[in-house]
């Protein structure tokens, strides 16, 4: 086995023989040094796990010797010893990036607590995190067998991307694991959205939070108490996203509320998000508003009409604010908003949304490079990281919150990695989502799908009076028999939406104060 190798460079190093040999006994190899030149030497010749080095040196000074090591092993974590408490040395070793800081007289459980740090806080970590979750993957399943209610599942959807978080920053191979959980929690959640969602619609007062109220419930009450807020929606944005997304927005930001809610059925922009603008099921904007509503067999955009559907939100509930309407597809829209946040002030509401992430999901089926990148979860997690980091979203909200507003941030819909082709035919009218279907004479197996005869029971419209919805639960996807192997390997572990999973259907919604 591999002893980890420790260069601890002091020009009194005879007098930490004690240190040494106590280290030398837990396993460690010991290189000493008495000056920074021969500590540098060293590093040239031998490699190290970790560098320990007293700032007082003759010749060389700690500081000195430090950004010296840092251009030759960079990577090598290092700690500065010092008999000094100043301040300003402790500024120059932090900004140096050292690892960490002891000051003399050091003790052996201080040292060994910067070993654990530095070395081996990684399989230490691993350790813990795989022991928790063995210990609560049986109560968890437990959970998922008893979930009865909606908040029983908000609850179980909230472990789960808990310890899949958790557990990615590990090598634990537990992933195997957590996914088989994940897969079964979304088999039972499709049957529980199955038994209830119609008395959703039959009792409205009983349903969860969904997306025809959440102006109603979330928005119009900040605005009658007098608050100025601004309405974000980033469109295909799930939970674990917005966990990963979460600690640069702490910055500047207080979550004042941070839940979940749940989208109506399709899953789908066209639904969903019109719906969260008018305040109405779709067959309902079909019905008072003919000229807002878009067929799916029509070619014209399913969402150009976001705008009209907020006033007539407004207009029903006799709210007279004034807003304005923004869509974002690229960085460069974001630094346009951000300078005309100045005109927006007299704006109680604002609304804003951002289309990358359902870009980056339909660019990841389409571009083979986009696929490489974002080939599981945790890789498409870590893209989505990258765009909120660069992409101009971070310097948005944050110029929004120097401008006092409260953001409630919130998506229409997520998004699911498909795995398992469900065999549908239908005519040539028939949808092409992959998650749902709408049309007349489909055929499909019943014990594989959701089915809804009468759309109007859940409040979508019915483009033809045979016409029923279909919707693909667990990490199902519809396909053609014609060319299926062609087109099963074309999308299969591509990210979907319109269907039933925890991943699509419960999504986040934050408010958010300003620091």
């Amino acid at each position: 086995m591999k002893k980890e190798r420790i260069l601890w460079a002091d020009d009194e190093i005879d007098l930490l023989n004690v240190y040494v040999i106590f280290l030398e006994e837990k396993g460690y190899e010991v290189v000493t040094a008495t000056n920074g030149k021969d500590a540098i030497d060293l590093c040239r010749q031998e490699s190290f796990d970790i560098i320990f080095l007293d700032e007082n040196m003759p010749g060389l000074s700690g500081l000195e010797t430090l950004s010296q090591l840092k251009e030759i092993v960079p990577d090598v974590p290092m700690v500065m010893i010092t008999k000094s408490e100043e301040e300003n040395i402790m500024n120059m070793a932090i900004g140096r990036k050292i690892a960490d800081y002891l000051t003399k007289p050091v003790n052996p459980s201080q040292i060994l607590l910067t070993l654990k740090k530095n070395i081996h806080k990684k399989e230490i970590v691993s350790e813990h995190t795989t022991s928790s979750y063995r210990s609560e993957f049986g109560r968890i399943g437990m959970k998922i067998n008893d979930s009865l209610t909606y908040e029983d599942w908000e609850e179980v959807y909230k472990k789960l991307i808990y310890w899949e978080l958790e557990l990615a920053e590990t090598d634990s191979g537990m992933d195997e694991m957590l996914r088989m959980q994940k897969t079964e929690a979304n088999h039972t959640f499709t049957k529980f959205v199955k038994r209830n969602y119609e008395e959703w619609f039959r009792n409205p007062e009983q349903r969860p939070l969904m997306s025809p109220d959440l102006f109603k419930n979330k928005v119009f009450p900040l605005l009658d108490a007098g608050e100025k807020v601004f309405f974000v929606l980033i469109d295909n944005f799930r939970f674990d996203q917005w966990k990963i997304i979460r600690e640069m927005l702490s910055e500047v930001y207080t979550f004042t509320e941070e839940g979940l809610y749940a989208s109506i059925l399709p899953t789908a922009t066209q639904y969903a998000r019109n719906a969260i603008f008018s305040g109405l099921m779709p067959i309902q904007i079909q019905q008072l508003f003919p000229d807002l509503w878009v067929e799916e067999e029509e070619e014209e955009g399913k969402n150009l009409n976001e705008k009209d559907l907020i006033q007539t939100q407004l207009n029903r509930f006799r709210k007279n604010y004034s807003f304005s309407y923004h869509k974002i597809n690229e960085s460069s829209y974001c630094d346009k908003l951000i300078e005309r946040l100045p005109q927006l002030d007299s704006n109680p509401l604002n609304v804003c949304v951002l289309n990358f992430i359902d870009m980056m999901s339909h660019a990841r089926t389409e571009s083979r490079m986009m696929r490489e990148l974002a080939n599981d979860e945790e890789a498409y997690r870590s893209l989505t990281l990258s765009w909120f980091r660069h992409s101009g979203t971070l310097e948005l909200l944050k110029a929004i919150a120097r401008r006092g507003y409260k953001v409630i941030l919130t998506t229409d819909h997520g998004t699911i990695q498909v795995k398992n082709p469900v065999k549908v035919i239908g005519d040539k009218n028939t949808t092409v989502n992959l998650r749902y279907k709408v049309g007349k004479n489909l055929s499909y197996n019943k014990k594989e799908v959701f089915e809804i005869t009468d759309p109007k029971k859940v409040g979508l419209p019915c483009p033809n009076v045979s016409s029923a919805y279909i919707f693909a639960g667990n990490d199902d996807f519809f396909a053609y028999p014609n060319n299926y192997n062609h087109y099963v390997s074309y999308y299969r572990n591509t990210f979907q939406h319109g269907g039933i999973s925890l991943e699509e259907m419960l999504i986040p919604l934050v408010i958010m104060q300003p620091r």
